[in-house]
């Protein structure tokens, strides 16, 4: 309403126009209000249907493991043996390698060789490569090279796991108890 308009009103009536535009607001606001909360409602249930939907089908989607590629259900506490060897003289394999921020499932604790396999539920055949330590190690290991040293005229890589060859490098599958034995000579 216009200026004009109120000018001719009187007290009461301008009290009255002013109680009705205050319970309009009033209603805006709680429609707003009510409008939001409706939103956030719906929101949550859409984040969350979409979390669990999205559970249900990439569960629905995964390809079966083979049981074969099964190694255990209910978790491994293993411990093989590396010792590595370049040109006669044996590496240090150094203390609290996969420890630190976040523990990896394998890991050292000590200088001593020792390898922890570590690993609740589910655990398979790439789950314990030996080539899974190298990499959280940090290091190259495969059939060609260990560290910077790669077959050449320099030497070879070879490897034995309990005191027999063993082709497989970084694919080999460890198991308890292992001595694996690598080395980089002529």
């Amino acid at each position: 309403m216009d200026q004009q308009s109120t000018e001719y009103l009187s007290k009461r009536q301008r009290w009255l126009r002013r109680q009705q535009e205050q319970e309009s607001a009033h209603h805006r606001n709680k429609s707003a209000k009510r409008f939001k909360k409706f939103g956030i409602w719906v929101a949550t249930v859409l984040v969350v249907g979409g979390g669990i939907g999205w559970l249900i089908w990439s569960a629905a989607t995964q390809p079966p493991l083979p049981a074969g590629d099964i190694v255990s259900k209910n978790g491994i506490h293993w411990h093989p043996q590396l010792t590595i060897t370049m040109n006669g003289k044996d590496q240090e394999i150094p203390a609290n390698i996969g420890l630190g921020g976040a523990e990896e499932p394998i890991h050292t604790h000590d200088t001593t060789g020792t390898l922890h396999l570590e690993f609740p539920g589910l655990v398979t055949k790439d789950d314990i490569r030996l080539g899974h330590f190298f990499k959280i190690w940090g290091k190259t290991f495969t059939s060609q090279c260990i560290f910077d040293s790669c077959n050449g005229p320099n030497g070879q890589v070879a490897m034995t796991v309990n005191g027999k060859s063993n082709t497989e490098f970084d694919q080999y599958i460890m198991r308890d108890k292992d001595q694996i034995e690598i080395t980089y000579s002529k």
